[in-house]
């Protein structure tokens, strides 16, 4: 389907009960929308938020403009819990790579394959700190997670399965442990209400009731959490 000259993905899944239209952090436009919607209710539900949507893609732009390019370069600051740390090349250490003394650690044998080293590091640490963070959050919580996963999401940040495990994407340790806290609880209530529905924004506010200054955070930094 197009929005004019804009290319819009659509997905249907018994999961959903309303049309609900997403502008992706890569600025693709997604449609979620129930098994039975037709083509026309799909088009119609689209047509009514043009507005919106070519005001969240300006929005999207205007964010982009703070996207970094890193290298792996001696000085090069990166994202770990909401703070940078600037990278050091090493020799001879114990670990690829390592945090210590406010600086990032990499082995300059590992320069060639740096890329696949942080974002394994971020993986092993990503899944470390979410349970962590977990053990203190579901406790609010009836359903708890039969699995927890940090993997390559593409443009999500956390998602949930139908047998109730959540995922995460590794980039969600390079946020401040506030805003972890708050994509964990967001997916937490998911396992109770599937779709963003009222219900579901009721839940989360009752779980978290300042829960859109973490929302308005990722908006406004997420471009950074990149490698």
């Amino acid at each position: 389907m197009k929005l004019d000259s804009i290319h819009i993905d659509i997905e249907k899944t018994e999961r959903r009960k309303t049309v609900s239209i997403f502008i992706e952090r890569n600025g693709s436009i997604k449609v979620l929308a129930p098994i039975t919607a037709s083509d026309d209710k799909i088009e119609a539900a689209v047509k009514a938020k043009e507005y919106q949507i070519f005001q969240k893609l300006a929005k999207w732009k205007e964010l982009n403009q703070g996207k970094v390019k890193r290298e792996y370069v001696n000085g090069q600051s990166f994202l770990y819990l909401g703070r940078n740390y600037r990278l050091q090349i090493t020799e001879n250490q114990d670990v690829p790579l390592k945090i210590s003394g406010g600086f990032f650690h990499l082995d300059k044998k590992y320069l060639p394959k740096a890329e696949k080293v942080f974002k394994d590091f971020y993986r092993a640490k990503g899944l470390q700190k979410i349970e962590e963070r977990l053990k203190l959050i579901e406790e609010k919580f009836q359903t708890k997670p039969t699995t927890i996963k940090v993997l390559e999401l593409q443009n999500r940040w956390a998602s949930w399965t139908p047998k109730n495990g959540l995922n995460f994407h590794w980039k969600c340790i390079m946020a401040p442990v506030s805003v972890l806290d708050y994509i964990i609880t967001h997916e937490m209530v998911h396992l109770k209400h599937p779709n963003h529905s009222p219900e579901f924004w009721n839940e989360l506010d009752k779980k978290m009731p300042n829960y859109r200054e973490h929302e308005d955070w990722l908006k406004r930094n997420g471009v950074k959490m990149s490698l």
